[in-house]
């Protein structure tokens, strides 16, 4: 839902009462709609994160880690320069607005001000406008006259928060009594979310069923702005199916926490990861269909030039016929019959000839296209190994995105689609230390079960396996590699049988009823020289019939 006056109420007063003294040590801008500010306030540092994204407009406390870009967009280079080293002196709600105002006083070698930093957080609308004096210095979304003749957002502007809504404010006793008097009866919290400002209809399906419905208007003025200014709260996140829905500055049920701030910190952060990992997985898969119909165009190319040579052995038969035979072709002719004496019986061919050419340089013609056809082929054959050979890689990396079940999965495969050239490569930062997510893991009956997420996972786990570990793959699928580590001990054989188990499920064959695995020590794996990330050869294997299975209670974390 999107944060209404209601709850911001609640987050200006526990935002003010951790932040309120504390001091701007940095500033960062990690994208686009969203500004993080580190304060050191209360004894330790704190980061506020201030975000103006349609869906995730808020103003929290959060300890998700955020990179900075390489070069700081201009918005923040603006914050820095009049808010580093600034001291935070409070965090208000300006009036019953969606609208928090952060003041800081800003200290410097030659003057001294007080600039306020303006969240507005209203959905699509929502904005980061710095003041001082009341003019704006800047705002990370900003609008001219020309853009928006109702309100202008631009440097050196006197700033004006939105213009209110017609709705009656809760501030105002008589004008909510006034407006609330034309309830006559139905559904109160739509009535109250139509009718009453800074209210979300969350909030109102929630106050409906603890106000007297049936009592005078003042009466019902009186119990809605009680409910409203408060200072009671019960945070909660609600959850159907255990997937997060809303969060809320006071609930009777849901997952609770011990403030509205990390209440609504944990609602968004859940959020922004699913729809984030959901966001990357389709980029990829994208991405990789792409590669996959290019690649499948290019095999259908090179095979109808394969077939194109079909015709090669022919032109060397009608070569030989005619040079064996020209004294008995005559010269002009558009074709002739010759015996073929290559095939039992001798059976009569008809040989098309060029009128315009000798019985001998008809044969050098078709001893030529030969020659053409037979080097064609040579050099195509090569070709539509290694394009099936990329194919084959396409749609192995095409099963790890469809089978990544979050965004730690998603992590290696993605350098793994810029180092082939599927995704551009990034800029990378000097010293940046190397990516690495965990991999699957199990424990059965004491035996650690691994299974890679990619194939750059799947080659990790073989450079790490010891020689006598037990290796699983599918047989005849795409697969995760799967390693049992033995550490010198017999593999019972129900281990063997839930690691293949685990395999079959981590393939291709998912949904099939019994999946054939290949099992084998680790020393019977080898990787060839300048082979593609998950491309091995293994000998000395059995073969076991596994029904898939995730299992899940065995997983831990590593």
């Amino acid at each position: 839902m999107p944060q209404d006056a209601y709850t911001l109420r609640h987050i200006a007063r526990e935002l003010n009462a951790a932040l309120s003294g504390g001091k701007v040590n940095k500033i960062i801008q990690p994208s686009r709609d969203e500004v993080d500010i580190l304060l050191y306030a209360g004894g330790k540092t704190q980061k506020l994160l201030l975000n103006t994204h349609a869906t995730f407009a808020r103003a929290v406390l959060s300890r998700q880690a955020r990179t900075a870009p390489e070069v700081a967009p201009n918005f923040c280079m603006l914050l820095r320069k009049h808010l580093t080293g600034a001291q935070l002196t409070s965090v208000t709600q300006l009036g019953f607005e969606r609208i928090l105002a952060f003041a800081f006083d800003c200290t410097g070698e030659f003057a001294r001000a007080e600039r306020v930093l303006y969240a507005e957080i209203m959905g699509k609308y929502s904005n980061l406008v710095l003041t001082e004096n009341g003019v704006i210095l800047g705002a990370l979304k900003v609008s001219s006259l020309q853009e928006n003749f109702k309100r202008v957002l631009f440097p050196g502007v006197k700033y004006a928060p939105p213009a209110a809504q017609d709705k009656a404010d809760p501030t105002d006793r008589a004008a909510l009594a006034a407006r609330l008097s034309a309830f006559s009866g139905g559904d109160l919290a739509r009535f109250l979310s139509a009718n009453v400002a800074g209210l979300a209809y969350s909030t109102c399906a929630l106050f409906a069923p603890k106000l007297p419905q049936d009592a005078p208007a003042e009466e019902l003025a009186d119990s809605l702005r009680a409910l409203i200014f408060s200072d009671e709260t019960a945070p909660a996140v609600e959850r159907v199916n255990g997937e997060p829905t809303d969060f809320h500055a006071r609930f009777d049920g849901g997952e609770r926490y011990a403030s509205v701030l990390e209440a609504a910190d944990s609602y968004y952060t859940e959020r922004e990861e699913k729809r984030g990992f959901a966001d990357a997985k389709r980029r990829l898969e994208s991405a990789l269909h792409a590669r996959l119909k290019k690649e499948e165009k290019k095999l259908a190319l090179l095979e109808e030039r394969r077939r194109g040579c079909a015709d090669m052995e022919k032109s060397r038969l009608f070569g030989e016929l005619l040079t064996a035979n020209l004294y008995a072709v005559p010269r002009g002719a558009e074709s002739c019959t010759l015996q073929n004496w290559y095939e039992e019986g001798s059976p009569a061919v008809t040989v098309p000839l060029d009128r315009q050419l000798t019985p001998s340089q008809n044969a050098q013609k078709y001893y030529k296209k030969y020659n053409k056809l037979k080097r064609t082929l040579a050099a195509v054959e090569p070709q539509i190994a290694e394009a099936e050979e990329e194919r084959a890689y396409t749609l192995s990396m095409l099963f790890e995105v469809r089978g990544a079940e979050e965004g730690a999965d998603l992590v290696e495969t993605e350098e793994e689609l810029r180092a082939a050239g599927v995704l551009p490569a990034p800029q990378k930062k000097k010293n940046a230390p190397a990516r690495q997510s965990p991999f699957r893991a199990f424990e059965a009956a004491g035996f650690r079960i691994f299974a890679g997420r990619n194939n750059l996972q799947n080659d990790r786990l073989l450079r790490e396996a010891s020689p006598h570990d037990v290796w699983l793959h599918a047989q005849r699928y795409h697969s995760a590699h799967v390693l049992v580590r033995t550490e010198g001990k017999k593999l019972p054989d129900a281990v063997l049988q839930t690691a293949a188990e685990i395999c079959a499920y981590y393939s291709d064959a998912q949904s099939e009823e019994r999946v054939p695995v290949d099992v084998c020590e680790r020393r019977f794996v080898k990787k060839p020289p300048k082979a593609r990330a998950g491309f091995v050869l293994y000998t000395d294997f059995t073969t076991v019939a596994a029904k898939p299975d995730a299992h899940p209670e065995l997983a831990v974390r590593e």
